[in-house]
């Protein structure tokens, strides 16, 4: 334990320095190797390389009770800090232009370096899409791929509580420090992760969360996952941003496409326009991906568990049926199936309960996806 202490604690001498950001960091690195050469190297050296007042900071700053923070925290179970050097490094993160010097990771190191896939989207999503997440990472995560997001809520949250109902192996980078949840409503859910997945961040403990922090945190999405799939986004999401950098990096992008009249699918419609992979199945995922599938059951097993038709014969499978892609009204619904007003409001109950629809602002209704929609073609 002494001797991983005393390995770590130039590291996080070298991040924790005030004013010495990431490039800076690699270009000592790269010019004088380990950090504790770093800190072996007179004044001048170091100003030849980083400039003056870089050298001034990592001289004669040294924030001695944040280092002991930070190696008290590594020393709890699950809670590990990994640099550059590790092997457990993501090798992934390698490969991009900006990798972070050190990270704090909480659970499961050997997911560091698995075959991820990220699914981003709203922090808004509308029901269908919130299913979508779900369904569509559980059956990915079904086929071996670990499920990378952004812990935020919505469609990254959905992204992640689908790949614990299966394999469990889900990643999540966060834009604060690791010992923070954001947002606060995500705190069962992160620490359900953290037991049983993985959550990242390369800022330090206590960090809060900041917007600047956010689109720091979509490029280790991007830059972890062997391609991201956008779920639902308006045009100005975060999401985007995510996209955008998984294929700067060549990475595979796909996106669900939605309703021409929901902006919530507005996004996935302008990335699909620019190239992204039109995803309606998982199929459509793994083929591009041209990954093999690790078990029997794979994306065939959200298929097996598909809705049977509705039975039109009831008046539940009749107001069913009346569904389009769509949200309806009340009256809509009542002009399609043929029923009075008061039986279509006592069934929309009855299917909102058992979550076959769901309730829109506006006193509109949407069919969920049943999950046929995401299984092999």
């Amino acid at each position: 334990m002494a001797t991983r202490a005393a390995e770590l604690l130039p590291w996080l001498r070298l991040t924790l320095t005030p004013g010495i950001g990431g490039e800076t960091q690699r270009k000592l690195l790269r010019a004088f190797g380990p950090p504790e050469a770093i800190f072996s190297a007179g004044r001048s050296s170091l100003a030849a390389v980083a400039g003056e007042r870089a050298a001034s900071l990592l001289l004669d700053e040294n924030d001695a009770e944040r280092i002991e923070s930070a190696l008290a925290w590594s020393t709890e179970p699950s809670q590990h800090l990994v640099s550059l050097a590790d092997p457990e490094y993501p090798q992934s993160l390698l490969q991009t232009a900006d990798p972070p010097t050190l990270l704090y990771v909480l659970g499961r190191l050997e997911l560091l370096n698995s075959p991820a896939l990220a699914i981003v989207g709203s922090r808004n999503p509308t029901p269908q899409g919130l299913g979508n997440a779900e369904r569509f990472a559980a059956a990915l995560a079904d086929a071996g791929l670990t499920i990378a997001s952004g812990l935020a809520l919505g469609i990254d949250a959905g992204a992640h509580r689908g790949a614990l109902a299966r394999s469990g192996n889900t990643v999540a980078f966060i834009g604060t420090g690791i010992d923070r949840v954001y947002p606060a409503r995500n705190r069962e859910l992160a620490r359900e992760i953290g037991r049983r997945g993985t959550i990242i961040s390369e800022f330090a403990l206590g960090t809060p969360p900041a917007a600047a922090n956010f689109p720091r945190r979509n490029r280790l999405i991007a830059g972890f996952s062997r391609g991201t799939l956008v779920v639902e986004a308006t045009v100005d999401s975060g999401s985007l941003i995510t996209a955008r950098i998984a294929a700067e990096l060549g990475r595979e992008v796909f996106a669900i496409p939605g309703s021409i009249h929901s902006p919530q699918s507005r996004g996935c419609h302008r990335l699909i326009k620019q190239g992204a992979k039109l995803v309606e199945t998982v199929a459509d995922v793994l083929d591009e991906l041209r990954w093999s599938t690790t078990g029997g059951n794979s994306a065939t097993t959200a298929e097996a568990a598909a809705d049977a038709p509705p039975d039109t014969a009831t008046d539940a499978g009749r107001l069913l049926q009346s569904f389009g892609f769509d949200p309806f009204s009340l009256d809509e619904l009542i002009a399609r199936a043929g029923l009075s007003a008061e039986c279509a409001a006592v069934v929309l109950l009855e299917l909102e309960l058992q979550g076959q629809i769901a309730s829109m602002p506006g006193g509109r209704y949407q069919r969920l996806s049943a999950p046929s929609s995401i299984g092999r073609s």
